[in-house]
């Protein structure tokens, strides 16, 4: 038997929003609803992240959240591996920073800008 997953052509989307990063943060250590690679969003703080052990901000503030301390040549593919996370993952937080209009964190804005 199929899950809804599998039945479905989409991968659907976990977003969790938070009123500061520091509870972002700290909802990523010890709530099992949210998964590695789910979308965190606080309006407030104007910050974008994704979840995984250390929660990481995609946008340029980032509160609680770690930044990434990457070569900011590095492809969105390569920051994905780095963190065992789908592609997907990171491309939809970025997208959604955007759509918002907060600024990109560097490494972020780096990997998407044209070759």
């Amino acid at each position: 038997m199929l899950t809804d997953s599998e039945r479905f052509a989409f991968v659907p989307r976990r977003l969790h929003g938070f009123a500061t990063t520091g509870n972002a943060y700290d909802a990523c250590q010890c709530d099992e609803a949210i998964g590695k690679g789910d979308t965190l969003i606080v309006l407030p703080e104007g910050v974008i992240g994704i979840a995984w052990t250390w929660p990481i901000a995609v946008t340029a503030a980032n509160g609680a959240l770690h930044q990434v301390k990457d070569d900011p040549r590095s492809s969105l593919t390569e920051l994905a591996a780095t963190f065992e996370m789908r592609v997907d993952d990171l491309s939809e937080a970025i997208a959604l920073a955007q759509a918002l209009g907060f600024a990109l964190d560097p490494v972020f804005a780096a990997a998407i800008a044209p070759g």
